[in-house]
């Protein structure tokens, strides 16, 4: 057994992941419920076509980034039939450490696209561009310097202010979208 399939069926399905869920469920369905994938998306018979048939997700409930990405997620796992499950980032950092972002940042969600064997085939996650652009800026914003005084209420404000843009940004959720779907069709 490779170690990615170990980590595969020690994971949550994604149906269990999200019912179990205790800070952000409620916008991870809102997102679900709102958002609807392009009728007319060419890409979805040619990434048919590859071999991806799982998703090992590194996840934890409370990230906002999460809240989002799986939720488009769940919709391309259900139009290209794949069967997603949740592993939690820190059950175990021996996973997240072999994904880290700018090789040091245990940023989630990744998404580690699996054939029938395991193998991995493609890695996306944890921000489509846009929403790290919108991110960085927010942060740029409202985030006084690190050592002022109220440097940590001014990061849950910007927390807060991310939180509902992605809850309620349908062309966030579009971008989201396009950023794993042009993932999977050009690793």
């Amino acid at each position: 057994m490779t170690k990615l399939e170990t980590y595969f069926q020690n994971a949550q399905d994604l149906d269990t992941y999200i019912s179990e869920m205790k800070e952000n469920q409620e916008g991870l369905l809102k997102i679900y419920e709102s958002f609807t994938v392009p009728e007319d998306d060419s890409r979805i018979e040619q990434i048919k076509q590859k071999s991806y048939r799982k998703v090992l997700a590194i996840s934890e409930d409370w990230c906002g980034d999460a809240m989002m990405n799986i939720a488009i997620l769940k919709h391309i796992s259900e139009l290209l039939d794949l069967e997603v499950r949740v592993f939690h980032r820190d059950q175990d950092t021996d996973l997240i450490d072999q994904y880290l972002t700018n090789g040091k940042a245990r940023a989630i969600p990744i998404f580690v696209f699996l054939n029938d064997q395991y193998e991995q085939e493609n890695v996306w996650g944890p921000r489509a561009k846009a929403a790290q652009v919108f991110v960085e800026e927010t942060r740029k914003k409202l985030l006084p310097d690190k050592d002022d005084e109220n440097y940590d209420e001014a990061v849950q404000q910007a927390h807060v202010v991310i939180s509902n843009r992605f809850k309620t940004d349908s062309n966030l959720w579009k971008e989201v979208y396009n950023s794993i779907m042009n993932k999977l069709l050009n690793p």
